[in-house]
């Protein structure tokens, strides 16, 4: 075999199509773009979704709701398994036991998965009601949650009226 002998498979190679050269090349007269209409004309073109100026589907459903990019859902965690999280319980602490993702911005303990059987010192985390009952019982504590509301939220009507 000589470098002068090497050819292209059989049918990989395709004469490119050369519209509106007259009726032998079975692509004449209209150049394969039909009869009339936008579609056929040079520079005949519609946006995505345009439907001849009839209503486009997109607008014509009802839209309902939406998903705010602002919300960080908590990280659920059962009370029978605070007792395979070291030391205190604290929301790097529960990402070090694997109880919840790594990139959870929230936890709260919630009353399923069994009892607790000793004592834990919750900080920094909600519990529900049983939950926090729960822990107490077993001799732990779970420390108070300030929160601090959004920069956004509206001000009570006392406060405002006072103003």
């Amino acid at each position: 075999m000589e470098l002068n002998d090497i050819k292209p498979a059989a049918g990989s190679k395709k004469n490119r199509r050369r519209v509106g050269r007259g009726i032998g090349s079975g692509l004449g007269k209209t150049a394969g773009r039909g009869h009339k209409g936008q579609k056929s004309r040079a520079g005949g073109f519609h946006k995505v979704g345009f439907e001849g100026g009839q209503m486009p589907l997109q607008r014509r459903l009802p839209k309902r709701g939406f998903l705010a990019t602002t919300i960080t859902k908590a990280a659920e965690v059962r009370l029978g398994d605070l007792a395979r999280v070291e030391g205190e319980v604290n929301l790097e602490g529960l990402k070090k036991a694997g109880l919840i993702p790594g990139d959870a911005k929230r936890a709260k303990i919630i009353l399923a998965g069994g009892a607790l059987d000793k004592a834990v010192k919750v900080n920094g985390i909600p519990a529900s009601k049983g939950a926090k009952a729960a822990i107490e019982k077993a001799g732990g504590s779970v420390a108070d949650i300030v929160v601090v509301p959004p920069k956004h939220a509206k001000k009570p009507r006392e406060e405002a009226a006072a103003k």
